[in-house]
């Protein structure tokens, strides 16, 4: 006991003992607020902690998903004109270092080849060099899966071992038994893709997968 005390003073092991590590808070997708946005790789926040990007064709509903995701209506923008957000734009949650990155829009945006080239490299690059990327949450309209771009962005998941989920949405817009056919035509046509963590049928309207959703999110994010 003397020789624990010289080289332990006893002021300390009782101090020890009542050190807590405090937990970290449960994310909360409510809390998400906008941070910023970037043009390029360079504008974007610093490369730590995890985040969780969320890309779709134009009028996939991805906006409409974001918001129903963090219960708030106006976070991501949604537009009559499909394809109208050009930029990476980023939103903070209440755990330190946990993002959500909503990348642009492709399909419908009336805007001039050499603008969409651009966006294109761009993206690319986040994709490629982004070291802080945990998965992609990939949105795609449920009567109208599986598009050249949905294929694109899967082979990309696939090839670079990103876990992907698949939010099929407007569900709602369909019976139910119509939307679980698709869901299963979905999920055969992508069974030898390893990457598929989930498929959740998804209504922004409904509310339909969203506990689901919120769960891998988190899955995700805290690692």
């Amino acid at each position: 006991m003397g020789q624990f005390a010289a080289t332990r003073p006893f002021a300390h092991v009782i101090q020890d003992l009542f050190v807590t590590t405090e937990p970290p808070k449960p994310i909360s997708y409510n809390s998400a607020r906008f941070l910023l946005s970037a043009a390029q790789l360079s504008d974007c926040p610093p490369d730590s902690g995890r985040e969780v990007a969320f890309a779709g064709r134009s009028n996939a509903g991805k906006s409409s998903a974001i918001n129903c995701i963090t219960t708030n209506g106006k976070l991501a923008r949604t537009s009559k004109t499909p394809g109208r957000t050009r930029l990476i734009n980023f939103f903070s949650l209440n755990r330190e270092n946990c993002r959500l990155v909503d990348l642009p829009g492709y399909g419908y945006a009336k805007v001039s080849r050499d603008m969409k080239d651009d966006w294109q490299q761009h993206l690319s690059h986040y994709l490629t060099e982004r070291r802080s990327l945990a998965g992609l949450v990939l949105v795609m309209d449920i009567r109208h899966p599986l598009t050249d771009f949905d294929q694109m962005m899967v082979e990309w998941c696939e090839h670079n071992n990103l876990p992907l989920m698949i939010l099929a949405t407007k569900a709602d817009k369909l019976k139910f038994g119509q939307a679980k056919t698709a869901l299963l035509g979905i999920k055969s046509a992508l069974k030898d893709v390893q990457c598929l963590q989930h498929l959740i049928m998804f209504s922004a309207t409904a509310k339909t997968g969203l506990e689901d959703c919120r769960n891998g999110l988190t899955q995700w994010l805290e690692g």
